[in-house]
């Protein structure tokens, strides 16, 4: 079943949703309202624990719900989160707003791709998530763009602007059409949460590729978002350049579209392993070099092996879903993702503080580990499911 109508909403709230204007400063934005980096780590920390308690219960009510209604009220509460930012000062406030936060990345988690997956068909779907994800990138480097051009040390007025995006976006939202295949009958709660946890746990094959992803994406988020401005300054950049350097990346994002193209030349299993392989060459170069440029280098390398493998991953994992409950079942993958992601944080933020060096290592290890996992798990995906 094939449905335009969806797709196209689906690409402008990616849109929408990407312009978040206060981006480029969002750090300073919140030591400006009264928030410590301490305590921006600590929201961090109680935000992602909030989503995996929230995954599994969202999955099922989604799946009963209907994807349409769970769009609706996810992007209705993401709207009231940024009203939340915009207005926030102190500690408490900003609590909130994760806490709105945790409430929609949990909802909209395994929604938001089921009904693209479901709207254009599996033949269709990479390339659908491309360019999904490519507009997204593309919101975010238009909200840069006009940071940097005209709002500058407005911060307040970037919260604005943002919430009247995420406004937007809420309201297209009402258009989306239920894709959601109708069930025979209805099941407890309960047995939905068993079932799901039955058909995962007996699916090695699954399991193994859930994890490899779990290890690639961590490793992008540690080092991509965080690392790399500590790798930065190590090398002496300033902090106008930094600036530069992160819309210069962000734009590598747009890759994403390429994916599908890209894979179809290739092959699945070999394009994916090429990018696990360019992730944690990257990070071998980032572990070695104290040059700004061979570090900005290996930032991009990174940045570009993860946004193509993205689209590679939805796909791989939507067609692993056997399961009308087709949300709770990418909610529990979320849930692997979000579980990985609290031990790998702890790792990397332990290891940077002994030495950059030395957490760009692990950041190697955990992308070859991801490799060998990804090349056991694949193959019997793509044979069982496709």
């Amino acid at each position: 079943m094939k449905i335009k109508q969806n797709i196209c909403i689906m690409y402008l709230l990616s849109l929408l949703q990407g312009m978040v204007f206060y981006a480029p400063v969002a750090t300073l934005y919140r030591q400006a309202a009264g928030v410590s980096v301490l305590q921006m780590m600590a929201l961090e920390s109680i935000s992602l624990v909030v989503s995996i308690l929230l995954e599994l219960p969202w999955g099922v009510a989604a799946d009963r719900i209907g994807y349409r209604r769970t769009m609706i009220l996810c992007c209705g509460l993401y709207f009231l989160s940024k009203i939340v930012f915009w207005r926030a000062s102190g500690f408490a406030a900003f609590l909130a707003e994760r806490l709105l936060l945790s409430v929609v990345f949990a909802g909209l988690s395994g929604v938001d791709v089921s009904v693209l997956y479901l709207s254009s068909g599996k033949e269709e779907a990479q390339k659908v998530f491309g360019i999904y994800q490519a507009l997204g990138t593309a919101g975010l480097l238009t909200a840069a763009g006009v940071y940097a051009g005209f709002i500058r040390e407005d911060y307040r007025l970037a919260g604005l602007l943002t919430v009247c995006s995420y406004g937007a976006a809420a309201i297209l939202s009402f258009g989306l059409r239920e894709v959601k295949p109708e069930s025979g009958e209805k099941r407890e709660t309960a047995a939905d949460f068993k079932g799901e946890i039955k058909r995962l746990s007996a699916n090695r094959p699954v399991l193994l590729f859930l994890l490899s992803v779990a290890l690639l994406n961590e490793t992008h988020q540690a080092v991509a978002t965080f690392l790399n401005q500590i790798q930065y300054v190590k090398c002496g950049m300033t902090n106008a350049e930094i600036g530069w350097v992160y819309l210069a990346v962000t734009v590598l994002g747009l890759s994403a579209g390429f994916s599908a193209r890209l894979t179809g030349r290739f092959g699945r299993v070999r394009f994916g392993a090429v990018l696990f392989a360019l992730c944690a060459a990257a990070c071998t170069v980032l572990a070695g070099t104290s040059s700004a440029a061979v570090s900005i280098l290996a930032v991009a390398v990174l940045e570009i092996g993860f946004c193509l493998f993205q689209p590679l991953q939805t796909q791989l994992q939507n067609q692993a879903v056997q399961t009308e409950n087709r949300a709770t079942a990418l909610s529990m993958h979320a849930l692997l993702f979000d579980s990985t992601a609290v031990l790998t944080n702890l790792l990397f933020g332990k290891l940077a503080e002994a030495g950059i060096g030395f957490a760009m290592l692990l950041g190697v290890g955990l992308c070859a580990a991801g490799l060998v996992l990804f090349l056991r798990s694949s193959r019997q995906i793509l044979s069982s499911y496709i």
